[in-house]
């Protein structure tokens, strides 16, 4: 039976208008009109299509605020990172992404990048399904009312030259090959299931020496799935990386097939002029994760150069040291205004394609991210009368909604037809008391 909605205004591919109806028929849009109300439920304030989070580390968000303590660097929170890493289980890595991804509904995500590396045991055997801790991401993505794109990672070496040590035992499967085996088995088990994109990805070149990344970019031609990487986060990786192999992270990409316009570099945070030509001319996407770049002090990416040059731009969360991406994307606009001592680098409306439209782009599902007939039926609806809000809508609702308003100000959410946060609270319940309760189990000592 048809569903519709009376959004108060709606963000379209026109522009915002007012009085708009949605109609939607299973999980996708039928119609989008304008007109009365009716007996159609109401959606106050401005309705945008749902956003993407095109980075997600899941179990990080187990060390915000525990990792705020004294100084440091990107290498000695990785070490705290590795602490929750050899504590999950398939049921409490369930537990915590239920959770996690619950947090994103409530902030208007509905579909979400994970990133997915946290494979086998402990002891780095393989569980006795060897994909249950990606199994548990998915049940967790649809228990919390997302889509997903699990981009399954080849992670083989923990340094330029370094075996694998610690915590990233859990992560590698030995070599490229045994490592397609598995994540063929994970593409299988999710055939024909539209909610469920497997993707796959090149952790980082300091994690893939270059004569394994063809194996990972074969695999995404072959299937036509995204295929993402993290790139020159740090500069220390750059250096390592053109002392090892007399290439940037960038060019080794490129010589090995793994840029395109099925491609994201996650963060591209320091790049030479080359890298920035290379990425644009290939299309790749780059996914800026401004929140977590800025707490593990990496530095400023330069997003605008890369736009121009033909680089679509996305937004992640990343760590999760905030879940909400009306923050990552006016942090796009106001880190650039940090660097040149400008404004005006990026419309608002610019910013919020990157987190609707081009982001689900970037993760398998082009038909979503827009409020259009035939798309995939998400609806978020942002208050315009809050503290933060109040007084900033008018023709600037766009601007009000990227430029102050906060995931709190998210007040339902409906995600490929299924109402998922009305009112500000989720279906399943008391969201913070899920996060306390599973962070609290994945980081309690044994």
């Amino acid at each position: 039976m048809p569903l519709t909605y009376w959004c108060e205004r709606a963000w379209l591919p026109e522009g915002v208008t007012d009085g708009v109806l949605v109609e939607i028929e299973g999980d996708r849009i039928a119609r989008v009109t304008r007109g009365e109300p009716g007996g159609a439920e109401r959606l106050a304030g401005l309705t945008i299509p749902g956003l993407a989070n095109a980075h997600s580390h899941a179990f990080h968000r187990a060390l915000r605020g525990a990792t705020q303590t004294g100084t440091g660097d990107f290498w000695t929170w990785r070490d705290q990172m590795y602490q929750v890493a050899a504590r999950l289980d398939p049921e409490s890595y369930l537990d915590l992404a239920r959770a996690v991804y619950a947090e994103m509904a409530l902030a208007g995500i509905t579909c979400v990048g994970e990133f997915h590396y946290l494979h086998h045991g402990p002891d780095g055997r393989p569980y006795d399904e060897p994909n249950i801790m990606g199994h548990a991401l998915v049940e967790a993505a649809r228990e919390a009312g997302l889509r997903i794109a699990l981009l399954d990672a080849c992670y083989l070496t923990g340094g330029f030259g370094a075996p694998l040590a610690g915590a990233q035992i859990r992560f590698g499967d030995g070599d490229s090959e045994r490592w397609a085996v598995r994540a063929e088995a994970l593409a299988a088990a999710y055939a024909g299931r539209p909610d469920v994109e497997i993707g796959v990805a090149v952790h980082s070149v300091r994690a893939v020496p270059p004569e394994h990344v063809p194996v990972v970019a074969e695999f995404s031609h072959r299937r036509a799935v995204p295929l993402h990487a993290h790139v020159s986060e740090q500069p220390a990786e750059n250096a390592a990386c053109v002392e090892m192999y007399a290439a940037t992270p960038v060019r080794i990409l490129h010589e090995h097939g793994a840029l395109g316009p099925r491609s994201t570099a996650v963060h591209a945070t320091h790049l030479t002029e080359v890298d920035v030509e290379l990425l644009g001319r290939s299309g790749t996407h780059v996914c800026m994760c401004p929140t977590t770049e800025r707490d593990l002090a990496d530095g400023i990416g330069p997003a605008r150069a890369l736009c121009e040059r033909g680089s679509p731009i996305t937004l992640g969360s990343d760590s999760h040291a905030v879940i909400d991406l009306f923050e990552e994307a006016r942090a796009v606009e106001l880190d650039e205004r940090l660097a040149t001592h400008r404004r005006g680098h990026w419309r608002a409306d610019e910013l919020l394609t990157a987190a609707t439209g081009t982001g689900h782009t970037s993760l398998g599902f082009p038909d979503a991210g827009m409020l259009v007939p035939g798309a995939w039926a998400d609806l978020v609806s942002v208050r315009l009368d809050s503290v933060r809000t109040a007084g900033a809508g008018g023709e600037a609702a766009v601007e009000a909604v990227v430029y102050a308003a906060t995931a709190a100000d998210v007040h339902s959410v409906i995600s490929g037809g299924r109402r998922v946060v009305s009112e500000g609270r989720h279906v399943l319940g008391d969201v913070g008391a899920m996060l306390a309760r599973a962070i609290g189990r994945a980081t309690e000592r044994p």
